[in-house]
């Protein structure tokens, strides 16, 4: 929707000016004048060239849902509010953001659905929340929740990252190192070889020669390889199919599976029990939960479970059907459901495998660091090895002699 700047008086004959949204000149006006200001001025305003690519920073949403929930319980106006926290953003695009927040809310739209119109910062679970809390009159509740699962969903994501920075950056290490020693180092050796006239080299060395040979001849095709392999892989996960067995296999896997399949628990758990003790229904609540599962087989298993309490059906049975929950949680929700006090047991469950996470995502970590340590001393020791050994047998020979 065009924004216009605007000029006019009160009817205490007291300037004001500003920016509104409206389809047109005409209902700019008509909003000014229902505002009881007489326009002297109206233009729209040109659209500004934005360098803004992706979301709003979490650590930045969490600081603006906590500020705003202070001052709504403070009982200072909505518009008043935005003004305010648009105007001290240090991130100038969300500051943007907050500006068209605040106009669309002045033209009249609710606070929800002026957050709607912007997706790559208020996402869905946020716009429901919100909404959720101006109908039962308590958005300063909600946004205080709100930034509490923020927090708590930085944090996990975080540990996931953690834990899998180390092998991503030894398996990089190793790789390079790779490189390097099969263009510059063999070679080397190679022609040293031949110029101290090695007879027979031993068959570990003329292999490793060999690979050093074949990777620089056919380096081109290597490097098209490797692009074709992950872009392969990419487009097959943009796949219905290819995600589905990606996902399960990522599941089973002995080591990560297990954590993968906690981080889900905890997600599924926290998103859930937050909607619904805001106040959303529970299919709508089940909706937005499948959307965000992260996994496509554990998404599967939520919107089959919102089917059979859509026909009349309890949540827990389908979930123990589906073979993804764990059977302690499982029951845990039936016992919330029998006890009219799910959302309570579902953030105890997620309060729980955020510390099963943390454990988990620790134990992963010390267990991959010496996994991966030995990979890239094999690695490594046997290139070095190979490039050794003639070097080993010419030096018995001569002792022997």
């Amino acid at each position: 929707m065009p924004v216009f700047a605007w000029e006019g008086r009160t009817r205490t004959g007291e300037a004001r000016s500003g920016t509104i949204e409206g389809a047109n000149e005409d209902a700019v006006l008509g909003i000014l004048r229902g505002q009881q200001i007489n326009p002297t001025k109206v233009r729209k305003k040109a659209k500004e060239f934005s360098l803004s690519f992706g979301g709003v920073p979490k650590k930045d949403l969490v600081v603006f849902t906590r500020q705003f929930a202070t001052m709504i319980d403070a009982g200072l106006p909505l518009v008043q509010c935005l003004d305010i926290l648009s105007s001290q953003t240090a991130n100038k695009s969300f500051a943007k953001i907050l500006t068209q927040v605040k106009l669309s809310v002045e033209s009249g739209a609710t606070f929800s659905e002026s957050l709607k119109k912007h997706p790559k910062a208020f996402d869905e679970l946020y716009v429901n929340l919100v909404a959720a809390g101006e109908v039962g009159g308590i958005l300063d509740t909600i946004l205080n929740r709100l930034a509490q699962y923020i927090e708590k969903s930085v944090k996990l994501a975080r540990q996931v990252k953690g834990a899998m920075v180390y092998p991503i950056g030894v398996c990089i290490v190793a790789i390079v190192v790779m490189i390097v020693m099969l263009v510059y180092v063999i070679p080397v050796f190679e022609n040293m070889f031949k110029d101290m006239g090695a007879g027979s080299l031993p068959a570990l060395t003329k292999f490793v020669i060999g690979l050093s040979k074949g990777f620089i001849t056919n380096i081109h095709w290597f490097l098209l390889g490797a692009f074709a392999l992950v872009a392969g892989f990419v487009a097959t996960l943009r796949t219905r199919k290819g995600r589905w067995y990606f996902d399960s296999i990522m599941l089973k896997i002995p080591i990560i599976g297990p954590v993968l399949r906690k981080i889900a628990v905890a997600r599924f758990t926290r998103t859930l029990g937050t909607l619904l003790s805001s106040g959303v229904p529970i299919l709508d609540a089940l909706d937005i939960v499948a959307r965000t599962a992260g996994n496509v087989v554990i998404a599967a298993a939520i919107r089959i479970a919102r089917q059979k309490i859509s026909e009349g059906k309890d949540l827990a049975t389908p979930l123990m059907e589906s073979k993804v929950f764990p059977p302690m949680v499982v029951q845990m929700i039936g016992v919330g459901e029998q006890t009219g006090a799910m959302d309570a047991m579902l953030q105890k469950i997620a309060d729980f495998y955020d510390e099963e996470v943390d454990v988990a995502v620790a134990a992963l970590t010390s267990l991959l660091e010496p996994i991966m340590m030995v990979f890239l001393g094999g690695v490594m020791g046997t290139l070095v090895i190979s490039m050794y050994m003639p070097i080993f047998e010419m030096a018995g020979a001569i002792k022997g002699n």
